[in-house]
């Protein structure tokens, strides 16, 4: 796989619970913070409250091989009980320029939402690129790796996205 190809990764749960209720979490930017490996902490930008297309976020991130770092977020799709999605931008040009555009996302995160008997089955992914990023810059120094350097992070995203659907189900399902 190439970065150019636009890497995915995607894992799904069935929630005992109405779309209504894993709505209400999936939709809260705060919640992958609460449960995500790198996600520590997140604010609504630019006097935004809540979840409407169009509205940015700031999150705070850490990762051992990383470090530390922010990332801007632009609400893409916000289809009540059926879909949440945002796109994270590169508006402080840590990558090479500035862009503050979602169709050039670093990458875009999506909450997929459809009723399933009396619970809801909820899938959470995530494309890498189309713009530059940490892991491009990595590529352009290892290109030989690529393909290794891809499946490695998109393990840890595997990862994190586990994480954080298991965290939506333990929540939706016991109203903590």
């Amino acid at each position: 796989m190439r970065y150019a190809d636009g890497p995915r990764a995607e894992c799904e749960v069935l929630v005992a619970a109405a779309p209504r209720v894993v709505w209400g979490l999936v939709s809260d930017i705060g919640l992958p913070a609460r449960t995500s490996p790198e996600l520590q902490r997140v604010e609504w930008l630019d006097r935004a409250s809540g979840p409407v297309v169009g509205a940015r976020f700031a999150g705070f991130n850490s990762h051992p091989k990383i470090g530390d770092w922010r990332t801007v977020s632009q609400v893409v799709e916000c289809d009540e009980e059926r879909a949440f999605a945002w796109a994270v931008i590169d508006v402080d040009g840590r990558f090479g320029h500035a862009v503050d555009d979602p169709a050039q996302a670093l990458a875009t995160w999506r909450f997929t939402l459809e009723p399933e008997g009396n619970g809801t089955r909820l899938r959470h992914s995530v494309r890498v690129g189309p713009g530059s990023s940490g892991l491009s810059s990595i590529i352009a120094r290892m290109p030989e790796k690529e393909e290794q350097l891809i499946a490695a992070r998109l393990a840890e995203l595997r990862t994190g996205i586990e994480v954080t659907l298991n965290g939506v189900k333990s929540l939706a399902e016991t109203g903590r």
